[in-house]
């Protein structure tokens, strides 16, 4: 594990984020429904129902979570250096967040908010086939704002990268736009994850926006990227994006992924997990695998394979913070 930069040296990755406490918890398909849960998605719910569905889960296990501090996290794990920037309050799960990030060789300044809504939490009901519902309180990430965009940090990393799930408010929306601008002022690239179908139909038309005039590197799955474009096959999504933005990385599964830059196209085969426990994170941790890679120097075709096998790595345990350092993942397939 690379520590995290010291002042005045190169990042690899600056992340933007809700940072958020995961709280996992084996379940089955009947309790879904009779808590009218949809399956598979992630839903934002208030501070009453998520008190609600805690009380309904079953024993839970918390891991510090948010899709792009999961990301970040995973970048320093593979001998990379990050920085984060998000919100969190000065309480228990606040604690575990700001001590789980920077225990992992993230550079995590943000001071904790002494009063205002709790630190976000996502409850995780994840049934046997590995598929994960989520009910999020975004809690203290509702607050975050411009104010909160490290202009020193975002000039010197290499990649911004932020989640779409920002765009559910206003401020953060903001924030995500400051940080765009001193981002491209400096030279570097700007990446984005659309992080959710749902999301993506919420906020479409700005985000189609930010993805064809700013973002230089995109992330996606295939009914994200088909959402974006409103198209019904996948191979229309992917000649539409690949005019748009400089790369687009975009997964499918157990079909793999599929790199694209220009006239370039890279067709990655998934990578069989040693098993199938759970699929939270693997998102996030295939864009981990490749923007190690990117920042690294690797070709396109290698960033790719560097991000199925990271997401191979987290599908085989609970959470979506690696279990062990993934250095020797890194090693292994960039050469």
């Amino acid at each position: 594990m690379q520590v995290a930069a010291a002042t005045g040296q190169k990042l690899d990755v600056l992340g933007i984020g809700n940072a958020i406490v995961d709280v996992l918890s084996h379940s089955d398909d009947e309790l879904l429904t009779e808590l009218g849960l949809e399956k598979g998605a992630m839903t934002l719910v208030d501070e009453e129902r998520s008190e609600f569905l805690y009380r309904r889960m079953g024993p839970g296990r918390e891991v510090s979570g948010g899709s792009c501090a999961n990301t970040i996290a995973a970048i320093a794990s593979m001998g990379g250096s990050g920085a984060y920037i998000g919100r969190v309050r000065d309480d228990a799960l606040g604690r575990i967040f700001a001590h789980d990030i920077r225990a992992a060789g993230v550079r995590f300044d943000a001071a904790p908010q002494p009063d205002g809504p709790a630190t976000a939490r996502c409850l995780i009901f994840v049934t046997d086939d590995a598929q994960r519902t989520m009910q999020t309180y975004l809690g203290a990430c509702v607050d975050l704002g411009p104010e909160d965009v490290d202009e020193e940090l975002v000039r010197r990393a290499e990649v911004t990268y932020f989640e779409g799930y920002l765009y559910d408010k206003p401020a953060a929306k903001a924030a995500c736009q400051k940080a765009a601008d001193i981002c491209h002022a400096a030279g570097n690239k700007l990446a984005l994850t659309l992080s959710d179908s749902f999301c993506v139909e919420r906020w479409r038309a700005e985000l189609k926006e930010l993805v064809e005039g700013r973002v230089d590197i995109l992330f996606a799955n295939e009914s994200e990227i088909k959402s974006l474009y409103e198209v019904a096959s996948f191979d229309e999504a992917l000649q539409q994006v690949r005019r748009h933005v400089g790369f687009a990385a975009l997964t499918r599964g157990a079909k793999g992924s599929v790199v694209v830059r220009g006239d370039e196209v890279h067709v990655i085969d998934a990578v069989p997990p040693a098993r199938l426990v759970d699929t939270t994170g693997a998102g996030d941790l295939y864009a981990a695998g490749f923007l190690r890679g990117l920042t690294a120097g690797r070709d396109l075709a290698t960033c790719g394979r560097l991000g199925s096998a990271a997401a191979a790595a987290i599908i085989g345990q609970y959470g979506a913070r690696a279990a062990e350092p993934m250095t020797g993942l890194f090693a292994e397939m960039a050469g």
